[in-house]
């Protein structure tokens, strides 16, 4: 990988299961990292954690070359300063909070070098929240990962409206270069993408615990060996795409009334209009046109039996799937 474009070092800030696990991803991609929080006693377990984990990931073949390699690009400080000195990129990982957001990066925005871009870790806050008012909020964003990001392999890049375009290009090859899989979305919105549909699923799981309809261990089974096997693969329109012949428009064609009525009985009135379903379906036909349909649902199926494949075969496996 080549890190000479945006320099090799950057900064985390705050070292908590997030930052531990940027922290993994920028010392596997090659750069160095200078890890910072202001409790020094989490520091301590913020090394052994990263330590423990690259050593796993060695294990498992998900790493590049030896772990102790890997763990020597990260150093622990006790001084802001000294963690964002000379940093291309810094990564605030603390806690879901606006206040104490607004006052790191109010810090990070005077003691970070100039063309430094300074991202945010966090999981519902649009920077505009707590960055509007800062001399240099054109070089900030959101960089939400999901959790453990090196493992989960996929980020939501959420600029500002007051966001640079060349700092989210900058942030999005500098993801890339780390094998992370980057989704821009086109304008703040709370919750992001990863969330809202994660909420989705997790409000009508709620109501089916509520209403009686199912036990929260089925619910989670039912997730874990069916939609969450298939989603392991493709993901939700594709699903659509191929479970009907004819395609998405078919299955919107057949399907979509009976989720609008499923939807008007939680309160929610979105249907699926005929141009919401046209701009779908074109995006579908570009990706796979329809004399491909058969074929890459024998492609789907093939990856689904290696994924279970795994499941028996893999001892670390078991301990999930033994009941």
């Amino acid at each position: 990988m080549n890190t000479s474009i945006h320099g090799s070092a950057a900064a985390i800030v705050g070292s908590g299961s997030i930052g531990t696990g940027w922290a993994i991803v920028f010392a596997v991609g090659g750069h160095d990292v200078r890890m910072f929080d202001n409790e020094p006693a989490r520091l301590v377990d913020a090394r052994q954690e990263i330590s423990d984990r690259l050593s796993e990931l060695e294990d498992f073949g998900l790493t590049d070359g030896p772990a102790e390699e890997a763990f020597s690009r990260i150093s622990f400080v006790d001084d802001i300063g000294s963690a964002v000195d000379g940093a291309s990129h810094v990564q605030e990982c603390i806690s879901e909070n606006l206040h104490a957001k607004e006052r790191l990066f109010s810090e990070l925005d005077r003691v970070a070098q100039p063309d430094t871009v300074l991202a945010s870790s966090s999981s519902f806050l649009p920077a505009s929240k707590f960055a509007a008012g800062l001399k240099g909020r054109s070089r900030t964003l959101v960089l939400h990962p999901a959790n453990p990001p090196y493992l989960l392999r996929m980020v939501e890049i959420v600029p500002a409206p007051f966001t640079d375009p060349e700092i989210v290009d900058r942030t999005a090859c500098l993801m890339s270069g780390f094998e992370m899989s980057c989704v821009r979305l086109g304008a703040e919105i709370e919750g992001f993408a990863f969330n809202r549909l994660q909420g989705a699923l997790l409000r009508e799981a709620y109501c089916l615990v509520r209403d009686g309809i199912l036990p929260v261990g089925d619910i989670d089974r039912l997730v874990r060996d069916a939609l969450g096997l298939r989603w392991s693969v493709i993901g939700p329109f594709e699903t659509s795409d191929l479970n009907t012949r004819g395609g998405i428009e078919a299955h919107a064609l057949r399907m979509g009334p009976a989720y609008a009525h499923m939807g008007r009985q939680r309160g929610q009135r979105d249907p699926w209009t005929e141009e919401l379903v046209a701009e779908v379906t074109a995006a579908r036909r570009e990706a796979l046109p329809l004399d491909k349909w058969r074929e890459r649902g024998n492609e789907r199926d093939r990856a689904l039996m290696a994924v279970l494949r795994a499941r028996r075969q893999d001892p670390a496996l078991a301990p999930f799937f033994d009941d």
